[in-house]
């Protein structure tokens, strides 16, 4: 099937609800979503330094607010928790 949008009338307004309408409709049957190979590895690396103690996991709420933070500090690469 070859969908022709006219992405180049469009408004972002519009072009991001698109966005959100796809989202929504891929997000209904997540299996369906391949996994990339190399996302797999990514994780599979980051377990193995969270088991030998070199990293570990943060709250997500936690995560925000220092990200939120470093940005107010304009920083925001240095958002991680260390």
């Amino acid at each position: 099937m070859n969908i022709t949008l006219p992405l180049d009338k469009m408004t972002v307004e519009e072009k991001l609800r698109l966005m959100e309408e796809i989202w929504a409709d891929l997000s209904r049957n997540p299996d369906d979503i391949p996994i990339p190979e190399w996302h797999l590895e990514i994780l599979r690396e980051r377990e193995q330094l969270v088991k030998e103690g070199k990293e570990h996991y943060i709250d997500w709420e936690v995560a925000k607010r220092q990200i939120d933070e470093a940005i107010a500090r304009g920083r925001p690469n240095e958002s991680r928790d260390s």
